[in-house]
């Protein structure tokens, strides 16, 4: 906390040179690190403040003898503690994309709408596990399956951290159940894709020269390709140097449309800026990072049983019902304790 302190007293006297906001965009970044850090230090202040005021309760309660009172202070106290446990994990979150919101993008595997429909039950996944930690989601960009499902999602997760938690879902989820869409009933096994994304605020991370970026407009379209809009609404990205390629239909106008693509187009550079680093990161270590369609990380079992794996911690569960409803919470903090213990011992 001290170290935090002296940077907020650092960036508060480097506010206030003359030439201080001639550079807006590092300015602005400046600023935005300040709140962060002043937010920091008044949460950790204020339970500083709580554990204290609790303590001198309890101390009065048992003077007293008013066990009633003591036996309250107490469940207030494991409340507390609990508090306490989930900001000493985010300490632990220290990279530098770590505080950024996210984009979630899901992608259907080989297996139609089987692997469309997985899709679907993902994005509800996600989306309820988002809702459980507060933070602010919107579908940015989807394309609907044939039959069922969708092919492809992209929603954004705006709040603390959301990056930093989300990080740990990238790569291949794998469902194996009994088929809703088989005649027959029999055991089906689908693939869904999930890439993390962080999100960015300004061109500072990530520059994107416009001459470097070919815009083609089409017509929005919906399940069974029926046209949505009769304009040419839908907006596709071609960013040429990396071959990277964004579309976005959901929007109401093509200005809307490009927007959107475009701020997801940022964070799939940055997303790959990031992607080198931990590569290289990884190269110097000796360590072997997979990536993309050959990281299977978790198994979602329906039959013949119940149970839920991720095979990179061995971390499982056979409640099923309550992952899929938005409980992965134990498989984040379990992946993320594992890969910060991998890179400590390195």
């Amino acid at each position: 906390m001290a170290g935090k302190e002296k940077e907020i007293a650092a960036l508060e006297e480097a506010s206030t040179a003359g030439d201080f906001w001639l550079d807006q965009t590092a300015a602005q970044a400046a600023m935005r690190r300040l709140a962060e850090l002043k937010d920091d230090v008044e949460l950790w202040r204020s339970l500083e403040r709580r554990a204290a005021e609790l303590q001198d309760l309890l101390t009065m309660a048992q003077a007293d003898g008013d066990d009633s009172m003591a036996a309250e202070l107490a469940t207030e106290a494991a409340r507390l503690a609990k508090e306490l446990d989930g900001l000493e994990f985010q300490l632990m979150l220290g990279s530098p994309y770590d505080r950024k919101n996210a984009l979630l993008a899901l992608h259907a595997g080989a297996g139609g709408t089987e692997s469309q429909d997985w899709t679907e039950m993902l994005l509800r996944m996600y989306l309820r596990w988002g809702e459980r930690r507060g933070y602010k989601t919107e579908i940015l960009d989807t394309t609907p399956g044939e039959e069922a499902g969708i092919k492809s999602v992209t929603v954004s997760f705006r709040g603390p951290f959301a990056y930093g938690y989300l990080k740990a879902e990238r790569g291949v989820h794998r469902l194996v159940r009994l088929s809703p869409f088989d005649a027959a009933h029999r055991r089906h096994t689908s693939f869904a894709l999930a890439e993390v994304l962080p999100e960015v605020d300004t061109d500072l991370e990530v520059q994107v020269n416009p001459e470097d970026v070919k815009m083609e407009v089409f017509r929005s379209s919906g399940a069974g390709g029926q046209n949505v809009q009769k304009t040419s609404t839908a907006v596709r990205l071609i960013h040429v140097p990396t071959g990277i390629v964004v579309t976005c239909q959901d929007q109401r106008s093509q200005l809307q449309n490009k927007e959107t693509a475009l701020r997801i187009l940022h964070s799939r550079l940055l997303a790959m800026k990031v992607e080198e680093q931990e590569a290289e990161q990884a190269r110097l270590k000796g360590q072997h990072v997979a990536a993309g369609w050959g990281n299977q990380i978790r198994s979602y079992v329906l039959h013949p049983y119940n149970m839920v794996k991720d095979h990179r911690t061995e971390h499982e569960t056979s409640n099923t019902a309550a992952v899929l409803d938005g409980e992965i919470d134990e498989f984040i903090q379990a992946y993320l304790k594992a890969t910060m213990g991998a890179s400590q011992a390195a």
